[in-house]
Order: C-alpha cells, then sequence, then structure tokens
C-alpha cells in the first residue's frame, strides 16, 4: 500500500458527523452574530478534529459521553455542550447559549 492511499484512509477515519439538534438549532438562530461563527468553528474542529477539543476555553468532559468548553468569556459567557457516540463517529451539539442557562 502506498503512502497516499495510507494518508487518505488515516484522513477519511478521523473524520467526525457533527450534528446541531434540539435546542441548539433554535439557538443558534438567535445567537448573536459573532457567538455563532465562533460555534460554527468548533463545530468544523470537531468534525475534523474528534471531540477532545482541549486547544478550546474551559473544556471539559462532563461524564463519559458529554463535553463542554466556552465560546466567548465575559458576561454572559457563551458555552457549547456536545454528546458523543463514539461507534458512529457522531457529535450532536445539543446545546449553545449562555453559561447561566447550561444544562449541567
Amino acid at each position: 500500500m502506498s503512502n497516499l492511499t495510507y494518508t487518505k484512509e488515516v484522513i477519511a477515519q478521523t473524520n467526525w458527523t457533527v450534528k446541531l439538534v434540539a435546542q441548539a438549532k433554535k439557538a443558534f438562530k438567535e445567537l448573536p452574530k459573532q457567538k455563532a461563527k465562533t460555534l460554527r468553528l468548533l463545530m468544523e474542529d470537531l468534525e475534523v478534529n474528534g471531540y477532545h477539543r482541549y486547544n478550546w476555553p474551559n473544556f471539559s468532559k462532563l461524564n463519559d459521553s458529554l463535553y463542554h468548553c466556552h465560546l466567548e468569556k465575559g458576561r454572559p459567557t457563551y458555552v457549547a455542550c456536545w454528546r458523543v457516540f463514539k461507534k458512529e463517529k457522531l457529535i450532536e451539539v445539543y446545546y449553545a447559549g449562555t453559561h447561566e442557562k447550561a444544562p449541567y
């Protein structure tokens, strides 16, 4: 097997499917423009690099399959929360909004 083929296979294996679900879909439409842009960047990062996003502010694991990070600090602080389905390589963003209303 050539290196080029191997590289393509590795890249294909690292991609995740990222979806906005439930509250996050509605919230995305209502987020201030800059926060929505930041959420899109996070989702792209999750798709390419997976669910452990230590490069995002205040990233933390909430339990075995739930994670969160800050989209923007300040008042109010905006956060995103996501659920991971490892077998399906699926990440569902289930919350995007202010820290005060986050479901954790």
